[in-house]
């Protein structure tokens, strides 16, 4: 099981900022191992919450910044179809805003690491098809994010 993980920010980012977005790696193996995926490829984009708010916009018709965002590049139906041993899928793309990050953290009262973790956690879990429109998906995909973030000590 390995993550080929294409990590790009977008904006400004102190040192401070920097360490705990290292985290997204770090959980994002996490979620590779307790999927039990083949070898996988994920990109992620670190913006600021004008850029994320765009993409918002264009892609869910809602004007205004979020947390995170997704865009699958693989079908959750799809068999697992690997060409060569060391070829990875090609999972997609996640796109999370790191000052919609910081209040995250403040207002939930845990750290950078922990809320950049949780939305990168997140947005991989929807590449894989979970999603939270009802009660259950809601539950299955939150507790999944817990135990994937418990693993590396990113407990609420």
């Amino acid at each position: 099981m390995s993550l080929q993980l294409d990590l790009a920010i977008e904006t400004e980012a102190t040192e401070e900022d920097k360490k705990a977005i290292e985290w997204i790696g770090k959980a994002l193996r996490a979620a590779v191992e307790a999927e039990q995926l083949p070898p996988v490829e994920v990109s992620v984009t670190i913006v600021d919450n004008g850029a994320i708010r765009q993409m918002n916009k264009e892609y869910r018709k809602v004007d205004r910044p979020t947390d995170v965002l997704s865009f699958p590049l693989w079908d959750p139906e799809e068999e697992w179809v690997i060409a060569e041993e060391e070829e990875a899928v090609s999972l997609g793309d996640i796109v999370i805003s790191l000052p919609k990050a910081k209040e995250q953290a403040s207002e939930y009262g845990h750290s950078l690491e922990r809320e950049l973790g949780f939305l990168a956690v997140h947005g991989f879990l929807h590449l894989l098809g979970y999603d939270h429109e009802t009660k259950e998906e809601e539950e299955e995909m939150f507790q999944r994010q817990e135990e994937i973030l418990g693993r590396i000590g990113l407990q609420r």
